[in-house]
């Protein structure tokens, strides 16, 4: 199961609402948001919760239940924990973080869940992934680096890429009004992707129905 998310982002009022810190719009656009009490540790911002704390407040807050109403069942063998990070270390050297945050919790990457923005998919598509290629995404590249490996598991959100070279500036540029219209349907379908996940004894059964896929 998955036992540590790292949201990956800028750090700085300037970055709050640019392309590249779509993880952290997401994470701040979950239900449950308001649950997690964050620290500063592990050169980051981190918050936890139990798995059964987890299945509450998704219940709670109608993200996810099951047939009858009540919250959904939490394998047997399910962490103690599930930890969020928000590294506070610029984005190419989110792995400093990331990696900090695993070894005192003893965690392996298998386990790591990274919430990324993607150029190579268009606004409105939203992928879970495992293991692969960084795309030339600076916080993947880092997060590989110090763990030694691509096998972690990704949500990937797109943005799509620009209509000129400079990507730099495109990634750290705001959402036009139009895509935040697309964020706010993309980031309430996903929340549900997203949350089961975290309580799924193997996430790698949802990637058949949100590998890609389009949300608007």
């Amino acid at each position: 199961m998955i036992e540590l998310v790292a949201f990956l982002g800028n750090y700085g009022r300037e970055y709050e609402n640019t392309r590249h810190n779509v993880a952290w719009l997401f994470e701040s656009s979950l239900p449950f948001a308001d649950k997690l009490n964050w620290q500063n540790k592990f050169k980051g911002e981190i918050a936890s919760c139990t798995p059964l704390e987890l299945s509450q407040w998704a219940c709670n807050s109608g993200l996810l239940s099951t047939k009858d109403g009540n919250p959904v069942h939490v394998p047997d063998d399910a962490p103690a924990h599930i930890y969020f990070l928000k590294p506070l270390t610029y984005m190419n050297l989110s792995g400093d973080s990331i990696i900090e945050a695993a070894n005192f919790y003893k965690i392996k990457p298998e386990n790591i869940l990274v919430v990324h923005d993607e150029l190579e998919l268009a606004p409105g598509f939203v992928s879970l992934k495992w293991s692969g290629g960084l795309g030339g995404h600076n916080g993947l590249r880092s997060t590989k680096a110090v763990l030694n490996t691509p096998d972690f598991y990704r949500i990937r959100f797109g943005i799509g890429r620009p209509d000129h070279k400079d990507i730099a500036s495109y990634v750290l540029s705001s959402f036009t009004a139009d895509e935040k219209i697309i964020l706010s349907q993309v980031f309430a379908q996903s929340a549900v992707m997203f949350t089961k996940a975290l309580l799924s004894k193997d996430p790698k059964q949802l990637i058949g129905e949100w590998g890609k896929k389009n949300l608007i």
